[in-house]
């Protein structure tokens, strides 16, 4: 086989700044509005569940916000990632295209959710909380979440999506190896869980619910905040680590993307990776970029959703936010990508697709294991369940241009690694998986 190219950056090119792509929107974002009253939603509305730095964060139009000097330090026990020149799958394809993956499962918890746990630990340390609360789907967000806690010396409880309790055990362990308290979720702890329970004792759970009962837990103490891995907008700030990396990462390989790929249930790797190019599209720099969105077809919030304000959970207690949504009471299907069952898309990331700067597919789950297998076999990583939907939409664009001739350059985020999903795997094998 081929070698595959390798693009390293040093430790003082980890990224200084975060991107904000609201500065570069053609259009603004709709507010949030409070779940009561129904009208905007100002800091004091979210101060009860966040430090006013992520709430001015979430608010902010200016287009780089500085990293803390004690996040960067903490973003060296990883990164920078590494940039691959994927070689041996455009081998085993046959295409004329070059297809590099931006490797986030190297470091302890497996995935990209570290590059916001720490801020978001962070800043609430400085405002003095000592107990976070969250909920996580397959369990890569509470595990980033249970490690940055550790380190900050706080308190950490995760409500885990109980289909994904079940179906990853070992993401349980790991979060609580690291001192955090996990429970599946719906419980009997919370009201929100109570409900459900009553109306369906044998429910899976969703991220919906999670997000209700964490929350829930959140305001009963003033020492504790809530925190999200996902949708929000300082999320996806804190996520464009990823991509003002993998900018200067293809700039040394004396190359471009046509093509960024990431998955998407929530958004953040998503916009992680592809929000800094997007940046080129959106002020007319490139153009004809195409930013392409993948979700599971069980879980088809752009694809299928509807772009008006939803809550952010099934009992109602966020704020409602525009974005694409197939409506805060779905209970999407049992999927192995339980990272991507979410109801809604982040807010800035509905934004994009709405005014056409993206597109988006949905792919049902046997031919992302499909792709996950070919993946697996051609560069020697097992990746996330959830990172294989954008592994198959890179396949089906390495295809085409197979089919077309054309070289195009094809980018997309492996937002995490699957060792931790090898039981999902052993269904696929044994041919236990539907669609």
């Amino acid at each position: 086989m081929s070698q595959n190219k390798i693009i390293f950056l040093d430790q003082k090119q980890i990224p200084t700044h975060y991107y904000n792509i609201m500065a570069d929107s053609p259009v603004p974002m709709d507010p949030p509005l409070h779940p009561a009253t129904k009208q905007p939603a100002g800091p004091q509305d979210l101060a009860a569940i966040f430090p006013m730095a992520l709430i001015e964060q979430e608010m902010s139009k200016e287009r780089f916000i500085e990293i803390p000097d004690e996040v960067r330090d903490l973003y060296r026990l990883s990164r920078p990632t590494p940039l691959i020149r994927a070689a041996n799958l455009e081998q085993v394809l046959d295409t004329p295209a070059k297809i590099y993956f931006k490797y986030e499962g190297a470091n302890p918890t497996g995935s990209h959710k570290t590059n916001t746990s720490y801020a978001q630990a962070y800043y609430n340390k400085k405002a003095g909380i000592k107990k976070l609360v969250t909920e996580t789907g397959a369990g890569q967000w509470g595990s980033a979440l249970a490690m940055a806690c550790k380190h900050f010396d706080m308190e950490c409880e995760v409500f885990m999506v109980k289909v994904s309790y079940n179906q990853k055990p070992y993401r349980k362990t790991f979060m609580k190896l690291f001192g955090a308290t996990v429970h599946a979720s719906p419980t009997n702890l919370t009201q929100a869980g109570r409900n459900v329970l009553a109306e369906d004792p044998d429910s899976p759970g969703s991220l919906g619910i999670a997000i209700s009962e964490a929350i829930e837990v959140a305001v009963q103490r003033d020492d504790t905040n809530y925190s999200l891995g996902s949708v929000l907008n300082h999320v996806m700030l804190h996520q464009t680590v990823i991509g003002e990396e993998a900018r200067l990462q293809m700039e040394m390989a004396g190359d471009y993307p046509d093509v960024v790929i990431g998955c998407a249930g929530g958004g953040s790797n998503f916009a992680g990776l592809s929000f800094p190019f997007l940046r080129d599209k959106l002020t007319g720099v490139k153009k004809d970029l195409e930013v392409i969105a993948v979700e599971p077809a069980s879980c088809p919030s752009l694809t299928q959703g509807k772009f008006e304000y939803d809550f952010g959970d099934e009992a109602q207690m966020t704020p409602l936010i525009k974005m694409y949504t197939l409506g805060h009471k779905f209970i999407p299907p049992k999927i192995h990508a339980g990272g991507l069952r979410y109801h809604g898309m982040a807010p800035t990331i509905s934004l994009m697709y709405n005014i056409g700067a993206i597109s988006a597919k949905a792919y049902n789950q046997l031919e992302v294991f499909d792709a996950a297998r070919i993946f697996a076999q051609a560069e020697g990583i097992v990746p996330a369940p959830e990172s294989s939907h954008a592994i198959k939409e890179a396949i089906e664009q390495a295809l085409k241009c197979k089919e077309s001739g054309e070289a195009k350059t094809i980018l997309f985020n492996l937002s995490g690694h699957g060792f931790l999903d090898l039981g999902s795997y052993e269904m696929y094998l044994e041919n236990e998986l539907t669609n």
